[in-house]
C-alpha cells in the first residue's frame, strides 16, 4: 500500500496510529525527536513493516534529511500524519507571550508545511496521496487559559481546508482528525471524571479510536473525502 509517515510516533496517539496503519498494510515510518527507546519499542511491536526515523519536524534541514532518508530506505511517502506536538502549558492570557504562541505554531503550522514541501514532489509523481492533520476539539471549545494552543490548532485546520482545495486536483486529500481528551501515558493520574460526565457516550475514548479514524482517512474508502474535520470525542462537539 505504500509508505505512511507518522510524526511523534514514539508513544501515545502517534504510536497507536502507527500500529493501526501497519495492520492495514502500510509500511510505517515511526518518527520521533527524543524518545529512542519508545520509538524502538513501537517498531518492534509493528515488526518488519516499521522503519524508525529520528528528525525534528520543526527544523527545515532536519525534515529534508529525514524525508530523503525515508525515501532511500522505505520508498516515497504516500501518507503523512502530522501528529507531533510539544509541551502544552496552560496559562492565563496575561501571561501568554508571542513566543508561547510561536511554540505551538511551530508544531501545528510550520511542521506540516515543511513536511508537505518535502513530500510534495513524490505525491505529484504518484498522482495522489494523503495528508492527515491531528487537530483537537479545543479549536471548537475555545478552552480558557489555552489561547496559544487553541489558536494554533485552529490554524492547523485552516491549512487543511486551504490545502484540500489546492491539492485536490493533484489527487491529494487533506483532512483533520480532532480528538477529544484521550488519556495516554502522560495523563496518568489525571482526574477526568468531570469531562467524562459531559460526553454523550458517557465514557472516555482510547488511542485506538483516533487510530481507526486515521486509518479510514488513509484508506481507499476515503478517496472522495477531503477538507473535512472529523471529531473523535464521544460527541463532546458536534458539527
Amino acid at each position: 500500500m505504500g509508505c505512511a509517515l507518522v510524526t511523534g510516533a514514539s508513544r501515545g496517539l502517534g504510536a497507536a496510529i502507527a500500529e493501526r496503519l501497519a495492520q492495514g498494510g502500510w509500511k510505517v515510518v515511526v518518527n520521533y525527536a527524543h524518545d529512542t527507546a519508545g520509538a524502538t519499542a513501537v517498531a518492534e511491536r509493528i515488526g518488519p513493516a516499521a522503519v524508525v526515523c529520528r528528525f525534528d519536524v520543526t527544523d527545515e534541514e532536519s525534515v529534508r534529511r529525514g524525508v530523503a532518508e525515508i525515501r532511500e530506505s522505505a520508498g516515497p511517502i504516500s501518507v503523512v500524519v502530522n501528529n507531533a506536538t510539544g509541551p502544552q502549558p496552560m496559562m492565563p492570557v496575561e501571561k501568554q507571550t508571542w513566543d508561547d504562541h510561536l511554540d505551538q505554531l511551530r508544531f501545528f503550522v510550520k511542521a506540516p508545511l515543511l513536511l508537505l514541501h518535502a513530500v510534495l514532489p513524490d505525491l505529484r509523481a504518484a498522482g495522489g496521496g494523503r495528508i492527515i492533520n491531528i487537530g483537537s476539539e479545543v479549536a471548537d471549545l475555545g478552552n480558557a487559559d489555552f489561547g496559544h494552543y487553541v489558536s494554533a490548532k485552529a490554524a492547523m485546520h485552516g491549512l487543511t481546508r486551504s490545502w484540500a482545495r489546492e491539492l485536490g486536483p493533484l489527487g491529494i486529500t487533506v483532512n483533520t482528525v480532532e480528538p477529544g481528551w484521550i488519556p495516554v501515558e502522560r495523563h496518568e493520574g489525571d482526574d477526568w471524571t468531570g469531562y467524562r460526565r459531559g460526553l454523550p457516550l458517557g465514557h472516555m475514548g482510547v488511542p485506538a479510536d483516533v487510530a481507526e479514524a486515521v486509518a479510514y482517512l488513509a484508506s481507499p474508502g476515503a478517496a472522495f473525502v477531503t477538507g473535512q474535520r472529523l471529531a473523535v470525542n464521544g460527541g463532546n462537539t458536534m458539527s
